[in-house]
């Protein structure tokens, strides 16, 4: 049982601080420093949409009036939609820049993007959400990287809005968010992230791959697939994207259960990123697949504990260290005390982020059919978009204020 506790233990702090502080570290002592120049290449913006209709007007509202001179087209791609989005997009077929793809049947995002990527005729290929708002400058920023002919993929910099977070929600979106920012600025600065913000990324179009059907994260697929290909791919914190995660703990337990059984999805269908063909495979399972094990370490670390309890004084508070610090989450999950909350928060982030890793595991296991099917939510009740909406207005490239938006 010592081996046991000991073994947990290790493991539970390599993950959280030995391997962040190994790569700060390593950044700090041999960084990679990529070229960046003003430059303008061609881009395509491609945005699927799978019922979207409240959104969708004010989004491309945004996107038509985005201040890059060289757009050459957004593509959108209406993924089986049966809220009028798909009608609502074959009546913008009067501008110029716009192209709409109308998928009849709900295939998953990854088809939806598929055929936007075979569409595309721009150098740089742009991928955006529905909900997330585009900072002023940010693309030219983000191209910016592109000089560096190393430079494959280029993501930017994601700023959470906090306004109205319970605790818990407010802790994941806040402290956690900026830890995995962190570690994200220091692997680019070694080699590449193994992930990007997917709401928010570009690509060369020559790199762009076709990702399998199904497949969930393509934030993860498509920055892989460009560095097993020899290039980079970077954060660029100066390209200023906004948007906000779900506002209540359960909303975002859920949406971390998605990525989470999304991780395990891509293992399954992109088997050479857990090979040597990776060339950032000890960055992938110290940050990635190290946090799937975490939850069963932190088991592990207290039934062990509680075991040794009964023989030695270290061990018996280690073990009342975990029960409190796992009281104290909980407590603050389901009593809505305000001073209790933001006290705990930072355990109450820790204790969804563990046991969304469990819970994604089974959904996983256990979901029938395509994996992208746990995205699917009960319809919200959604406005008609305004009826006198003229996206002409926009072909002159004014910027389009900021829309209030939700997800794909």
């Amino acid at each position: 049982m010592k081996v046991v506790f000991w073994v947990a233990l290790i493991g539970i702090i390599y993950t959280y601080i030995g391997y962040p502080a190994g790569v700060w570290i390593l950044s700090r002592l041999r960084p990679r420093p990529w070229k960046t120049a003003p430059m303008r290449p061609s881009v395509s913006v491609i945005l699927a949409v799978h019922n979207g209709i409240a959104q969708l007007p004010g989004k491309l509202e945004e996107l038509l009036g985005l201040d890059y001179p060289n757009l050459r087209e957004i593509i959108v791609v209406s993924d089986g939609s049966s809220d009028g989005t798909a009608e609502f997009l074959a009546q913008q077929d009067h501008h110029a820049r716009l192209k709409t793809i109308i998928l009849d049947e709900h295939q998953g995002k990854a088809v939806a993007v598929n055929a936007g990527i075979a569409t595309a005729m721009g150098d740089i290929l742009l991928f955006v959400d529905i909900r997330p708002e585009i900072g002023s400058g940010a693309i030219d920023q983000l191209v910016s990287n592109f000089a560096d002919p190393q430079i494959g993929c280029v993501t930017g910099e994601l700023i959470l809005r906090q306004n109205g977070h319970d605790a818990a929600a407010a802790a994941v979106s806040g402290i956690y968010w900026r830890y995995e920012q962190w570690i994200r600025t220091c692997e680019s600065a070694v080699d590449s992230p193994v992930g990007v913000y997917g709401g928010f990324y570009a690509v060369r179009r020559e790199l762009a791959v076709p990702q399998p059907a199904g497949m969930i994260l393509d934030d993860m697929f498509q920055p892989l697939s460009v560095i097993r290909q020899g290039f980079r791919s970077v954060l660029d914190p100066t390209a200023y994207v906004y948007d906000a995660w779900p506002k209540e703990a359960r909303k975002e337990f859920r949406r971390k259960v998605r990525t989470l059984a999304g991780n395990l999805q891509l293992f399954q269908l992109v088997p050479w990123t857990l090979t040597l063909k990776n060339r950032v495979l000890f960055q992938l399972i110290s940050h990635k697949v190290a946090r799937l094990i975490v939850p069963y370490l932190l088991i592990l670390l207290l039934v062990s504990a509680l075991t040794l309890s009964v023989t030695s004084p270290l061990y018996a508070a280690a073990a009342a260290l975990q029960l409190a610090g796992l009281l104290l989450a909980v407590s603050a999950l389901f009593i809505r005390i305000p001073v209790l909350g933001r006290i705990a928060s930072p355990a109450s982030a820790l204790l969804i982020l563990n046991a969304a890793a469990v819970v994604g595991l089974y959904r996983f296991l256990t979901t029938r059919g395509p994996l992208w099917h746990i995205w699917n939510a009960p319809p919200a009740a959604q406005s008609p978009p305004p009826e006198n909406l003229n996206l002409a207005r926009f072909e002159s490239g004014a910027v389009a204020g900021q829309s209030s938006t939700k997800s794909f």
